[in-house]
């Protein structure tokens, strides 16, 4: 099995920034592209961001420009780095990736961590 572990959430004021901080672990051959999402209370979970292996990135425009993410395929790792927080960016965030399991199939399976709430306060 694969687990994905978050950390890094927390409570921080308007303007503030926080780090996220996602390890895979378990059956991994390889990561291709691993992300970010966050879901508020009643609505329904949205792309943050998104990073391949080879390190492209792609942000919605809500988040572009204050959160960057980045990736240590060493350590299965993957970052959101979140600058100029608002009160909106209040979510449960989460991590995923898609796992290749082994070197014989190129098949990829669809892994999510549990979550960490980041609450932005006005």
């Amino acid at each position: 099995q694969v687990q994905l572990v978050e950390s890094g959430g927390g409570l921080v004021q308007a303007g503030g920034s926080l780090r996220l901080s996602c390890a895979a672990s378990g059956s991994i051959f390889s990561i291709n592209t691993m992300g970010w999402y966050h879901q508020a209370p009643g609505n329904q979970r949205e792309l943050v961001a998104t990073i391949t292996s080879d390190g492209s990135t792609n942000y919605p425009d809500s988040v572009k420009g204050r959160f960057a993410i980045s990736r240590d395929n060493a350590k299965n790792t993957v970052y959101l780095q979140m600058n100029s927080l608002k009160p909106e960016d209040t979510a449960v965030y989460y991590c995923n990736a898609d796992v290749r399991k082994q070197s014989y199939s190129a098949n990829l399976w669809r892994y999510w961590g549990q979550g960490t709430q980041v609450t932005v306060s006005s």
